[in-house]
């Protein structure tokens, strides 16, 4: 069976909190990898998710890094989060109505 595995960088701009995670995440970039399994049998490449983690700075050791298992809507969630927080520290403008 093949696997294969992805990995892409997010960036939160604010500290954040997620499912799964004991601590609040300082704002900064975060790798996050997904690894995926190939479903054999069908007429086209068909992957499933098998595993999705985040590695986050380690706990008391201030140069190492952990990779803890999360759950990508978890991570969506927070992502919508940080973006919300962003949102609401940006001053709105009214525009006059006759």
């Amino acid at each position: 069976m093949g696997t294969r595995t992805q990995r892409k960088t997010v960036s939160f701009n604010h500290p954040s909190v997620m499912k799964g995670i004991d601590r609040v995440l300082p704002p900064g970039n975060y790798v996050v990898v997904t690894d995926e399994e190939l479903i054999e049998g069908m007429s086209f490449p068909v992957y499933r998710r098998v595993s999705t983690a985040m590695m986050v700075p380690a706990q008391n050791r201030p140069s190492s890094v952990e990779m803890l298992t999360i759950d990508p809507r978890d991570l969506e969630a927070a992502q919508e989060r940080d973006a919300a927080a962003g949102q609401s520290s940006v001053p709105t403008t009214k525009s006059a109505t006759p």
